[in-house]
């Protein structure tokens, strides 16, 4: 965050390493960084240089500069005032304020960081030695050379290489032979299947948002770009429609169109703008909507109900995280904000959602500036009101900037990060039981354990296939790759007893030949009372015996009726109990955020006014000197004054030779 998630670069500890290499603090003689250094302004880079040698070195503890120095006290200053400052935190304060002064600066920095590549050479039966990369290890290859002097690209060893037509194992990521062009490597793009097609829209690539369409048949696997046209919003429009770059925008297939919405612009609008692209005229035209739109994000989740588009969350083009929601109806084209009941997620984005029964809205993990979240929220569409059911199974770990799709009940979760690495487990989750397995785990730094990547599905030899496309793990990918899905994985449940969820209860299937009465327990589980069935006869045979147990069921059916209303109850209170703790948690970041901007802000005074006093006090040692050289030249001239008085007084004859008219000299000659 990015997630304060790094959505997209390297991780840290590299990233700052990288930033504190581009912004030439680590004395590096390229032009490039001096001359992002000389665009600095004082005041960042005095900042820039407090938390890279926090960051570095760690507290300060070298002696302080004299008071004539006014730069080096300065630094000094700056540096002291972080005092026990993490390392780790100096180090992401760094970057971001990097990233507010020089947005761009991984893009260019990214062309003097290299990865390390190791060639293989194909039929050796030599173990593959990991590639070292500041410290930690990822089995990587690059190139392989073929028999006829092509090059193919080498996959990791959990990714099948061979001809996708003659894999039959399920689970198994599998690497299809594609050809044609592939599109350029990418992240936060938005990708649709139409007919057997996989389309590709825009994207991150080395920080610059894309706005090429690049199709892939699912049939032949091979790659195509579109070169689309822009059209006019409608008749009276006076210019064409430019497609903008973007990225972390939702690509939704509609009828015969591609319905692009959202997403992160260089030049972000004040609200959501939504594209259609025309399959048959190959042309992209503005949408017009009415009511009010929301306001401009990415990162948002964007879901299909019926004719209806379902947005929640995101971040702004402010950074700011959100979670509200928004309906935009297909057909009237009309906004619609909704306000449900109960407490919803927390503020996020690079989430993931479902829909289940075209009535539930399932929205797992997604991530903050600093947390990666793996909770699970259920919105019912039709009472509006949101719910947080019990996760049972193997629950997933924290991720953010992952991928999901929907085969039947069964929601499949592919990818994402937790701000340190990639996520490798491939999960699965039973909408109906909410219930988690793993169905795979990778190895390695391959596509599918990556952030921002794309995950749709298709359909191959009959078969239901996932297929996934792009995404960052340290580097930017643009591979495709496939999964079958068996029933077993998506299907099996681990749980002895089925957990009744708590806003999904309408999903729950009956037995067709058993009258089945679920009573729940104080623990949440379902207890199934099996009466089979018994002819009239047998039944009076029972007599009062029948009619006593009957009654003892119903009063114990009172009390557990009693025991859960207590315990909806408690589970209500804790539920708010967790939204004030949530709200707090939220206030309490942003006077964190409000504090660190002080903070800065007072450096950077501070720093201002140290440089100020060094100016005033040579300017005042410039006056102490005019001031004494002044009060000389006075006693000189004085001096000189009286000299000259002196010297006229004893040259006359005093006043009554001065009115005579005779010079005192000339009386002396005449003596």
């Amino acid at each position: 965050m990015a997630m304060a998630r790094a959505s997209s670069g390297l991780q840290y500890p590299q990233r700052f390493y990288a930033a504190a290499s581009y912004a030439g603090f680590d004395g590096s003689p390229r032009s490039a960084s001096k001359a992002v250094r000389a665009k600095f302004s004082s005041e960042s880079a005095l900042i820039l240089y407090a938390l890279y040698q926090q960051a570095t070195v760690g507290p300060c503890n070298a002696p302080e500069p004299s008071a004539w120095n006014a730069v080096e006290k300065s630094k000094w200053s700056s540096w002291k005032k972080l005092a026990d400052m993490a390392s780790t935190e100096a180090m992401r304060l760094f970057v971001k304020i990097l990233e507010e002064e020089d947005p761009g600066w991984y893009s260019r920095a990214s062309n003097f960081v290299s990865e390390p590549v190791v060639d293989v050479q194909m039929n050796q039966n030599s173990s593959i030695q990991p590639v070292v990369e500041n410290g930690n290890s990822f089995p990587e290859t690059k190139t392989i050379s073929t028999e006829n002097g092509s090059i193919v690209e080498a996959q990791d060893k959990d990714v099948v290489s061979e001809g996708f037509g003659s894999v039959v194992v399920y689970d198994q990521w599998t690497a299809p032979p594609v050809s044609g062009l592939r599109p350029k490597s990418r992240y936060e793009h938005g990708a649709a299947v139409i007919q057997d097609k996989m389309y590709i829209h825009g994207g991150n690539h080395n920080g610059r948002y894309l706005n090429d369409l690049h199709v892939l048949d699912l049939r032949s696997w091979s790659w195509s770009k579109i070169e689309a046209k822009s059209v006019a919003e409608s008749v009276e429009a006076a210019s064409p429609v430019t497609v903008t770059p973007c990225a972390g925008h939702s690509l939704i297939p509609w009828e015969n169109k591609l319905i692009s919405i959202a997403g992160h612009t260089k030049d972000p609008t004040d609200s959501i703008q939504v594209k259609a692209f025309d399959l048959q005229t190959c042309s992209w035209s503005l949408l017009k909507t009415y009511g009010k739109p929301p306001a401009s994000r990415g990162g948002q989740s964007v879901s299909l109900v019926g004719g209806n588009l379902v947005i929640f969350g995101g971040q702004d083009a402010k950074r700011s995280l959100l979670n509200d929601l928004h309906i935009l109806d297909l057909e009237t084209m009309t906004w619609d904000e909704i306000d449900a009941v109960g407490v919803p997620p927390s503020l996020r984005s690079d989430h993931a959602a479902a829909v289940h029964a075209d009535r539930y809205l399932l929205i797992f993990g997604g991530g903050s500036h600093a947390t990666c979240y793996n909770d699970l929220h259920v919105l019912d569409l039709q009472s509006m009101e949101w719910s947080r059911p019990t996760q049972q199974g193997e629950i997933p770990t924290p991720r953010a900037g992952h991928a999901g799709v929907t085969v039947g009940e069964n929601w499949f979760i592919v990818g994402g990060g937790d701000n340190k690495s990639g996520v490798s487990e491939t999960v699965v989750l039973n909408m109906s039981t909410l219930v988690w397995s793993v169905v795979t785990t990778v190895e390695g730094r391959i596509p599918v354990a990556s952030e921002g990547l794309s995950l749709v599905v298709g359909s191959y030899n009959g078969e239901d296939v996932l297929v996934s496309f792009g995404g960052y793990n340290g580097r930017y990918n643009n591979e495709v790759n496939v999964l079958k899905p068996s029933h077993k994985s998506t299907l099996q449940s681990k749980m002895t007893e089925t957990p009744v969820p708590d806003s999904v209860s309408a999903v729950h299937n009956q037995s067709a030949t058993r009258d089945v009465e679920s009573e729940t327990g104080q623990e949440g589980k379902v207890r199934e009372i099996e009466m089979d069935n018994v002819d009239s006869d047998a039944m009076k045979s029972r007599g009062k015996g029948t009619n006593e147990h009957i009654a003892t069921l119903k009063a114990e059916k009172e009390e557990l009726e009693s025991s859960l209303s207590k315990e909806k109850a408690q589970t209500l209170q804790l539920k708010q109990d967790l939204a004030e703790a949530e709200t707090r948690n939220t206030d309490l970041y942003k006077e964190l955020q409000s504090v660190r901007g002080q903070l800065g802000s007072e450096q950077s005074r501070c720093f201002k006014l140290e440089v100020e006093l060094a100016e005033l006090r040579q300017k005042l040692q410039t006056m102490d000197a005019l001031q004494k050289e002044l009060e000389l030249l006075q006693r000189q001239k004085a001096a000189s004054e009286q000299a000259a008085l002196n010297a006229k007084k004893q040259s006359s004859g005093g006043v009554w030779g001065w009115l005579a008219g005779t010079p005192s000299n000339e009386k002396a000659d005449d003596a």
